[in-house]
């Protein structure tokens, strides 16, 4: 018995031996195990509501209402152009004249914007064409009649006729239209047949760095490839915000960027078309200073003499920082302000003077002033007095100069333009034209004009 309980008292002195240097080797477990649950409390701290958001709002939009209301809207455009392509080898083998024409097919998007019919796209789209064919997305096809063009904002307004009202979508107000705002771009990519991508508004007022025609997109990263051009970009509610028009890509196709006439610009060209037949420009009637290109906002370089901007109290040195309630950064955001607006149409501009800001009423003035890309000139309309000096019924005054050959054979700002290729001429924009679709074709140019005496000379540019 006194074995038996000498063994347990050994037993319960182990234990409690043991107990003890397992409670001495392991009692910082504990603070392992606080470490461990560190990181939680990190994490549940560092939680951002914003971000939580901002993912909850893009798995709750939804972009199916919106492809519906617009995807059979729109449509697509077959352009088709007689080309005359001249072999060298027929004419010296005496096999005729050496010319041979052959049809040029191009295909694009187009949006129909009115039950009866009338379809904006881009002016690349059509241009040159000699039969325009409109296929809806229930492959019905029509003929199309070109309405009028735009080459400068690339907008061309084309009709079919239709017994049946057909779908068409709204113009919404791309003034509006915030950045990170969801938009769909539908048109016929690689033509098939009407396709819907999503994706956000990247930026606003964007110029692109070479492009010779609008300088106010509308930037987008929805996929936008050969064949878009032309389709609708429209937001969540279905209504038109742009006119695709451009991707940027070395690649030719979609690499994340693409732009769109903004729809404001694009309506107003088709009002001006429907009414007057040409696009009608407005200016505020100031020159910008291009050396200062740094600061928020426009500077203004000068005010026109009697100009309305003069008239409203705008000087030189003025900072344009708002037009009525869009905030101008840039000047590709001015210039689309004034391209949604009609001479006589009235802004209120927001001016930083001295760093006063200031709000003046002005009411714009029509354009009368053009560029001919092609020979690098700037022409202005004549006055009546100066008609009248001169007893001629039309012409186009050369007030800016940028070929230097033009200098080298004795042509001057001042000199009035009257006929090109034997044709009279009435105004600046008309000669412009005129100009820029005949010169570098490879036929020579001839035109003439009265220089600073008074006198008629004639020249030819080839």
């Amino acid at each position: 018995m006194k074995k038996f309980f000498g063994l347990l008292g050994m037993a319960i002195l182990g234990g409690a031996i043991t107990l003890g240097g397992y409670k001495m080797l392991f009692n910082e477990e504990v603070v392992i195990e606080r470490t461990v649950s560190e990181p939680l409390k990190t994490v549940t701290a560092n939680f951002n509501p914003v971000l939580s958001k901002a993912t909850s709002i893009a798995n709750s939009v939804d972009l199916s209402i919106a492809a519906e209301n617009t995807i059979h809207a729109v449509v697509h455009v077959k352009n088709t152009s007689v080309r005359t392509q001249v072999n060298p080898l027929d004419i010296f083998f005496g096999n005729g004249s050496g010319k041979r024409q052959f049809e040029q097919i191009g295909t694009g998007s187009g949006v129909i914007i009115s039950q009866d019919g009338y379809i904006v796209t881009n002016n690349h789209v059509i241009e040159s064409a000699s039969e325009i064919e409109i296929t809806l997305n229930n492959r019905q096809k029509f003929k199309a009649e070109l309405i009028g063009t735009d080459k400068e904002n690339d907008i061309a307004l084309l009709k079919i006729d239709t017994d049946a009202e057909l779908p068409y979508i709204p113009f919404a107000d791309s003034d509006t239209v915030k950045i990170g705002e969801w938009v769909l771009a539908v048109g016929n990519p690689y033509d098939l047949t009407s396709t819907v991508t999503a994706g956000i508004v990247s930026a606003k007022g964007r110029d692109l760095e070479g492009n010779s025609a609008i300088d106010s997109f509308i930037q987008t990263d929805a996929a936008v490839n050969p064949g878009n051009s032309g389709g609708a970009l429209v937001n969540t509610r279905g209504e038109l915000v742009g006119i695709n028009t451009a991707i940027s890509s070395k690649t030719g196709s979609f690499i994340g960027y693409s732009f769109a006439v903004p729809s404001n610009i694009a309506k107003k060209i088709i009002d001006d078309l429907l009414e007057f037949g040409a696009v009608q420009e407005a200016i505020l009637g100031i020159t910008i200073d291009r050396n200062d290109m740094n600061i928020e906002g426009v500077k203004i370089a000068d005010v026109s003499d009697d100009s309305e901007a003069e008239k409203a109290g705008l000087k030189s040195g003025d900072v344009i920082k708002k037009v009525n309630s869009v905030n101008i950064s840039k000047f590709s955001e001015l210039r689309g302000q004034l391209t949604a607006k009609r001479p006589g149409d009235f802004v209120d501009v927001t001016i930083d003077r001295d760093g006063d800001f200031l709000v003046k009423s002005v009411k714009l003035s029509k354009k009368d002033f053009f560029v001919s890309k092609t020979l690098s000139v700037v022409l202005k309309d004549l006055s009546k007095d100066e008609l009248k000096k001169h007893k001629i019924e039309g012409g186009a005054k050369i007030i800016g100069i940028g070929n230097k050959n033009l200098n080298y054979y004795g042509v001057k700002e001042g000199f009035i333009i009257t006929k090109i290729n034997k044709q009279s001429v009435t105004d600046a924009g008309q000669t412009a034209k005129i100009i820029d679709a005949s010169y570098g074709k490879g036929n020579p140019i001839f035109i003439e004009v009265i220089n600073l005496d008074g006198e008629k000379e004639r020249y030819a540019f080839k």
